[in-house]
């Protein structure tokens, strides 16, 4: 990965590469944008971000979260959101980071980067110093970048609640 990535919030004048992310990804990746309904106003949409960000007018289901794009010089490669903390559904899988790369800019280490700068975040601005981060038994390209941070397994879990057995796996931020 030779280009510098950065995660952040869309600006209201990156609806059209926005929405070119969204198309891209979310056949394949239905949940690839949270909160988001189609045809929905992009200021509006930016305004969910922030108020989910500060734990506004979030529902009882979620959680504080911080929802953000990898851009790599004007190109929106991928998404992550960081989950200020945890409830008893992310305890069990998703944890408190999740993330997606575009389909075209897979296989080029920007999971793996998102995921460390990530890590950053929520050890810097959220105080949390040991990360869940679960993924699909299957993904190897998740498991590969979750290990490359520090990843280290804790379990598999597998069970009626599960389409596939998911992987949750610990990182210590407080080393970094």
């Amino acid at each position: 990965m030779s280009d510098s990535l950065t995660l952040r919030i869309p600006r209201e004048d990156e609806e059209a590469e926005f929405l070119s992310a969204h198309r891209a990804t979310s056949p394949e990746v239905p949940y690839f944008l949270h909160y988001y309904t189609e045809g929905m106003a992009f200021r509006d949409y930016l305004q969910t971000l922030e108020d989910q960000q500060r734990g506004v007018n979030v529902s009882p289901t979620f959680v504080p979260a911080s929802f953000l794009f990898a851009f790599v010089g004007s190109k929106i490669v991928g998404r992550l959101s960081i989950r200020h903390r945890l409830n008893e559904g992310l305890e069990k899988v998703g944890g408190h980071i999740g993330y997606v790369v575009v389909p075209q800019f897979r296989r080029r280490g920007y999971a793996t980067e998102m995921l460390r700068q990530g890590l950053q975040i929520i050890s810097a601005h959220h105080g949390v110093h040991h990360v869940l981060i679960t993924c699909d038994d299957d993904n190897v390209g998740s498991i590969a970048t979750i290990e490359k941070n520090g990843g280290q397994l804790e379990s598999v879990l597998r069970g009626p609640d599960f389409h596939k057995p998911k992987r949750r796996y610990w990182i210590t931020t407080e080393q970094r």
